[in-house]
């Protein structure tokens, strides 16, 4: 079996709630994973938009998370604490930034990507980008799990 990655907050190709976007209070969903393999020593999560009008946008990339951890609570992507390490996200800010397509877009996909490396991805600069991440860490992916939900925004509030 290989690694899975989960939310308690919504299913595989189900609605993202609102709380976890631009619209509500803007939190990282809760997730879980199982199935990391023993030959990994960090993990890799990237949160992006395929959708995105000018093509994929970046919500959130979260580095060198312990391989000893089985998931991330509701709001670590705001409040890490050092646990990890996050990159600058398309919106320009560091952390988790939500879901939040443009208004009456037919609702937008949200890939949540949990890769499995082999190594640590140390000698990023400070405010690392996910181009740079991930041209660090793609040689070295060892496994390999996706969650993805929808969210749409109407056309007014």
């Amino acid at each position: 079996m290989g690694m899975t990655l989960t939310s308690p907050a919504f299913v595989q190709n189900g609605p993202i709630p609102q709380r976890y976007t631009c619209e509500g209070d803007d939190l990282s969903p809760p997730l879980a994973w199982t199935g990391v393999p023993a030959g990994a020593a960090s993990l890799l999560l990237i949160c992006d938009d395929p959708d995105a009008p000018r093509g994929v946008f970046t919500h959130w990339v979260a580095f060198n998370i312990p391989t000893d951890l089985d998931g991330l609570a509701e709001g670590a992507g705001s409040r890490q604490g050092g646990v990890f390490q996050e990159a600058t996200n398309d919106f320009g800010g560091v952390g988790y930034g939500g879901p939040c397509p443009p208004r009456g877009d037919r609702p937008h996909r949200y890939r949540f990507r949990l890769m499995a490396i082999d190594h640590l991805l140390d000698g990023l600069p400070a405010h690392a980008r996910y181009a740079q991440i991930l041209e660090k860490a793609k040689p070295s992916v060892i496994a390999l799990a996706e969650l993805v939900g929808h969210f749409g925004r109407p056309s007014t509030r």
